[in-house]
């Protein structure tokens, strides 16, 4: 936030003014255009804090646009509308549901460590410590989270299951998560005052824990309970490449999700006007920057190093591989974009980039199918992430940014010590247990009501057809010929 007003008192200028009869009255007009301007001076902190904060929301919602171009370009051409209307459902349901529950459950402070307790509903909002602007980018990465889950499922999901996944997890689920890590009360948010995980806590600071390894788990037990896809795997168990249609929307869903990481991981800072009080000269607006510089390089080495490897492994070069290599870059650096030097976000995008191949050769090997590689993305390099942070977070950068608490652990190779890594690794645990626990039990439900997987019929018409009134593109002959099929069934 800006800083408060600079006082100025008639009392201390009388020695400068003398004992004149206009003494008096010179040094209370002097102090009362002093705080006039000191307070237009606070004004503008807030509001170019407050144009911030919203302009990086604008850029992280942006990405819901990006997700479901990613979506439609990676499934075949007869799901193309279903997955498009389940994008556009992510965030209508998770804003009526954050803005009943979530928003409350993740920063409703004054709380306890696991769960929020007020502005339920928004009531009582803003407050001192909130303005709308926050709720606002806290809802897009609600979101996101949905976003990462509906790819994981895509192709046989039926439509019902979608809504209720969807609301279940930016109403409660996630909430919960990113009350642990990022709110002042968390029981491992590096903003509490006590330190209770080996005195270290969790730097998370854009999410490749909170977020993209949230959505993946979700993601994770819808797929593993419905099943592959019809046709991924033959009788013998091989592989079965079932390739999306438009690697043109891929691209494009890549570069709009590119656009928007950078008001998901600079924006994460939520302010721009602050000056740091010690340690550095700079500004937060040099650390803004900073970090808008390890996510790009993380993903550009992650690109480069998966078009290059892939080439290696499969003869050929491939666009929508290098797209999942630097989306993986950036999910990677995510964690640790505001504390790790640029160099640092090179070697995070190369590290990435091998587990994301290292992820899809043993998914295919246990039979695990998922359209978007979101698992293997979201999951492999956003755990990657959070141990890179906890390697190679720079001792200066964490006091800069987590300031206010001398001796905070850094990166083990940084000379920090091995405490941020274990605090780390039980950050990996709790979210895949609770997320477990959770979605998984949900996705069971409605797989024993029926009301997860679509009948083998309609998977193979396509749900555009069968769910959503008929494709996406130019009516055809194909659309009669499936309608005369599911009337012979």
């Amino acid at each position: 936030m800006a800083s408060s007003p600079l006082s100025c008192s008639a009392s201390d200028l009388y020695p400068l003014l003398g004992d004149g009869a206009n003494a008096t009255a010179a040094a209370e007009f002097i102090c009362g255009r002093f705080e006039a301007i000191s307070n237009k001076f606070v004004d503008t902190g807030y509001a170019v804090d407050n144009t911030y904060l919203l302009f990086s929301a604008y850029l992280v919602f942006a990405m819901q646009l990006g997700f479901a171009m990613l979506c439609a370009g990676s499934v075949r051409a007869k799901n193309t509308m279903n997955i498009m209307l389940t994008n556009v459902l992510d965030a209508a349901a998770g804003g009526l549901f954050y803005y009943t529950f979530g928003f409350a459950l993740a920063f409703g402070s004054p709380s306890n460590g696991f769960i929020g307790q007020h502005f339920f509903g928004l009531s009582k909002f803003p407050s001192p410590s909130f303005d709308y602007g926050y709720f606002l980018y806290q809802w897009a990465f609600a979101i996101a989270v949905a976003g990462i889950t509906s790819g994981s499922i895509a192709e046989r999901t039926q439509f019902v299951a979608y809504l209720v996944y969807s609301s279940f997890l930016t109403g409660l689920v996630y909430p919960i998560v990113s009350h642990w890590f990022w709110s002042a009360d968390g029981w491992a948010s590096p903003a509490r005052a006590e330190n209770l995980l080996f005195g270290s806590d969790v730097i998370d600071f854009a999410g490749s824990g909170v977020v993209h390894l949230v959505g993946v788990v979700a993601g994770l037990w819808g797929a593993l309970i419905e099943g592959p896809r019809i046709g991924r795997f033959d009788h013998a168990g091989r592989v079965v490449t079932l390739r999306g249609h438009s690697g043109t929307l891929v691209v494009l869903g890549t570069f709009l999700l590119w656009f928007g990481w950078y008001g998901f991981n600079p924006g994460s800072f939520i302010n721009i006007s602050k000056s740091y009080e010690s340690g550095s000269y700079y500004g937060q607006w040099s650390a803004i920057g900073r970090t808008a510089v390890t996510t790009t390089l993380a993903g550009c080495t992650a690109a480069l190093t998966t078009l290059f490897g892939k080439r290696l492994l499969a003869g050929h070069w491939n666009v929508t591989d290098v797209c999942n290599g630097l989306l993986g870059g950036f999910a990677a650096i995510t964690g640790g974009c505001s504390v790790v030097d640029p160099w640092a976000a090179v070697l995070c995008g190369f590290v990435s980039a091998w587990v994301l191949i290292g992820c899809n050769k043993l998914a295919e090997k246990l039979h695990y199918d998922d359209p978007l590689e979101a698992t293997q993305l979201h999951g492999g390099c956003g755990s990657w992430g959070i141990i890179f942070t906890a390697l190679f977070a720079k001792e200066a950068y964490v006091n800069e940014v987590y300031p206010g608490q001398p001796g905070r652990p850094y990166g083990l190779f940084m000379g920090g010590g091995a405490r941020l890594l274990a605090a780390h690794i039980v950050q990996i645990l709790v979210i895949v247990a609770w997320v477990s626990v959770t979605m998984g039990t949900l996705f069971f439900i409605l797989h024993k009501l029926k009301l997860l997987r679509i009948s083998a019929e309609e998977e193979m018409a396509g749900m555009d057809m069968t769910s959503h009134g008929g494709l996406a593109y130019v009516y055809t002959d194909h659309e009669d010929e499936v309608k005369k099929q599911l009337g012979a069934v």
